[in-house]
């Protein structure tokens, strides 16, 4: 009873969660927003990595590895970001707090499952300009795209294992942008409103292997394949009176106009490969590598109008690992402790400007076992840069600190005592 009442508050509380603005970028204004890592805290303390099976954690990037748990494993987590955002002339700070995933895997025999919710992406920005004194530019954003999914995975053999998400893909991104000119009355605005929604499917092999009976060999291969997003999109416009608080409107008398008979479309999401490898000994060290490849140019934007921002084919490179000194140990706590790491690189797939959006980071972190060895609190953080001044863009330097929960225990065994 008391593991049912922490699952439906963890629940509530990522509904709730999932509603706060998770990013501050002005790069989320393109596409469907900033495309957010879908996977552990544990795994973005390794670069992202997700080439390891693991008995007491999730990997919710390669659903074949749900065949590796042991124990029914409840996992949650959030991250704290601070981002400094830079152009040649202009800098501004931001900081938000955001629930990243909260999921529950079952061991099932040679089956494994696995239910739940994560966002997708994430719409967040609000930025004001001047042009030489003759006219006012202010835009802002907010929403997003977020995931409930239930995986299953197959052990074919004692080496290889298959597996497969299937996710519901929901949510609502709203844009906004205001002009005022120069000894012009008032001012126009312009909301863009779209509700999407759409199934993505996501496949993976896992195979691991002794070597020499010390050591693991790992290899992963994950694939996805195109899947569709249909957008409900409403568009209002109106003339608005020039205020010198960026939060307050005042729309004139009779001007509004909406448009909702024209503008919806559907969005075909990229298909993605990742192939990985990994190497090391089993409670001891590990160390992998992986790359992904992503054909985001079939990726488009909310409404036709918009053409600022193109996409092309992406790449992602990450190298990571975790070392323990010793898992077993009776004299010292620090000793059993987890210590990760790892580096990433990536073109996004955002094109602009005729320049490539890229985003690269090292990232470290440790977890700190709780209740025994099964259970563990992890923390983490991410140190890394996204995007450039050079071609009139922007340069996004961030720091993320994570913090994730997973708690392993012998669940749905009956009772042999009343």
């Amino acid at each position: 009873m008391i593991k049912k009442i922490i699952v439906s508050i963890c629940l509530l509380f990522a509904i709730g969660a999932m509603a706060q603005q998770g990013s501050a970028s002005p790069y989320s204004f393109y596409g469907i927003g900033d495309v957010k890592f879908k996977g552990t805290a544990e795994a973005a303390a390794m670069g992202g990595i997700g080439v390891f099976p693991d008995s007491i954690h999730l990997n919710l990037q390669n659903p074949a590895s749900y065949t590796s748990l042991k124990l029914t494993t409840l996992a949650f987590g959030g991250t704290y970001s601070n981002s400094n955002l830079r152009t040649n002339t202009q800098s501004e700070k931001a900081r938000r707090t955001t629930l990243d995933y909260i999921a529950l895997g079952i061991p099932m025999g040679k089956f494994g499952a696995t239910i739940g919710l994560m966002p997708t992406s994430y719409v967040g920005y609000k930025n004001q300009s001047m042009v030489q004194n003759t006219e006012i530019r202010r835009s802002f954003g907010k929403g997003g795209v977020n995931k409930a999914f239930l995986g299953l995975a197959y052990k074919l053999t004692s080496k290889l294992s298959i597996g497969a998400d299937l996710g519901y893909n929901f949510g609502q991104i709203e844009t906004k942008d205001i002009l005022f000119l120069n000894n012009i009355q008032y001012g126009s605005r312009e909301i863009n409103t779209s509700n999407l929604s759409g199934l993505t499917v996501n496949t993976g092999l896992m195979y691991s292997s002794k070597i020499k009976k010390k050591y693991d060999f790992y290899g992963s291969l994950v694939y996805s394949p195109h899947a569709n997003l249909n957008l409900t999109n409403y568009r209002k416009t109106a003339l608005i009176v020039y205020s010198q608080d960026i939060e307050q409107e005042t729309i004139v008398p009779g001007s509004e106009i909406e448009d909702s008979n024209n503008n919806d479309k559907s969005i075909k999401l990229p298909s993605k490969l990742a192939i990985g490898t990994g190497f090391g000994q089993d409670r001891k060290w590990l160390i992998g590598a992986e790359i992904t490849w992503s054909q985001t140019s079939s990726l488009s934007n909310r409404f036709n109008d918009i053409s600022k921002g193109k996409f092309e084919n992406a790449r992602r490179y990450v190298i990571g690992g975790y070392f323990v000194p010793k898992y077993n140990s009776f004299n010292s706590y620090f000793e059993r402790i987890t210590y990760r790491g790892g580096f990433r690189y990536e073109n996004t797939g955002l094109l602009i400007n005729n320049k490539s959006v890229n985003d690269m980071a090292v990232s470290a972190g440790f977890g700190l076992p709780v209740g025994g060895r099964l259970s563990n609190v992890n923390f983490g953080i991410e140190v890394g840069k996204k995007g450039t001044k050079a071609n009139d863009l922007i340069e996004d330097k961030y720091i993320n600190f994570t913090l994730s929960f997973s708690l392993s225990d012998k669940w749905f065994v009956k009772s042999k005592y009343n």
